[in-house]
């Protein structure tokens, strides 16, 4: 499959709106989606479920530009901006779309991948950490990529990688995301924690009390507790033991 065709999407319009009428399109195939214009505009259309997510697995971003025809007319340009999915199936539940110029600018962000092994992994025993994962770029349509990949394997413990730091192409992406902000570090490996609560509990049985008995003799805390907890005994019993 060519990568025109890749690109083409066929929608059909909807009528009505609202929740009862998206989970029936769900129930039949379909997922509702909206496509919105520069002036504000939007328009419903429903999409073929399965064709749609076949046309989203052959690609890695879901920050796609589409060639949309609603209802048999000519294909406009839009921009996949948002998919909901279900948290249990992962199937797609709704779709908003933007219609774009392919000579005007826009702002979109771009998924960051990370790729290598850093030496303070590999060698260190350090901990790897993405702290960014989407780039905030302005670029023409025909500039956008799906992913911005990132080449870690230098970094050693206590290094990081920042937005300055990235090698882009700055003719074609404008990065709108604070260059002092980190993508990823490497952090040194976290120390084992001693065992507090096992500590605090042989220390509490070396320093429990004893109790002493009447006769002097002494008794081990839980016994004590217990009898502590049983509840007392009648005077009148008392009095016939000491008789006896």
């Amino acid at each position: 499959m060519g990568k025109e065709e890749e690109s083409k999407l066929v929608a059909e319009l909807r009528d009505t709106a609202g929740s009862a009428v998206s989970r029936r399109l769900r129930r039949t195939g379909w997922i509702p989606a909206v496509v919105n214009n520069d002036k504000g505009e939007a328009q419903w259309i429903q999409l073929n479920r399965h064709n749609f997510e076949l046309l989203l697995h052959r690609h890695v971003s879901e920050s796609l530009i589409l060639d949309l025809a609603v209802a048999g007319k000519d294909a406009k340009k839009v921009l996949l901006k948002e998919v909901q999915h279900d948290p249990v199936t992962g199937h797609s539940l709704h779709a908003d779309f933007v219609e774009i110029s392919m000579t005007r600018k826009m702002r979109i962000g771009i998924a960051i991948k990370l790729v290598g092994e850093p030496v303070g992994v590999s060698q260190e025993g350090g901990i790897l950490e993405q702290s960014l994962r989407t780039l905030e770029v302005e670029c023409l349509p025909t500039d956008l990529v799906e992913e911005i990949e990132v080449d870690v394997s230098a970094l050693a413990i206590g290094h990081s990688i920042l937005v300055r730091d990235l090698k882009l192409d700055a003719t074609k992406l404008t990065v709108a995301t604070p260059g002092d902000l980190a993508v990823a570090s490497v952090a040194a490996p976290r120390a084992e924690e001693a065992p507090v609560v096992e500590a605090a509990v042989e220390g509490a049985a070396a320093t429990e009390p004893e109790l002493v008995d009447a006769k002097g003799k002494t008794e081990e805390g839980e016994e004590g507790a217990e009898e502590a907890a049983a509840p007392a005994k009648k005077p009148g019993k008392e009095k016939e033991k000491a008789k006896e």
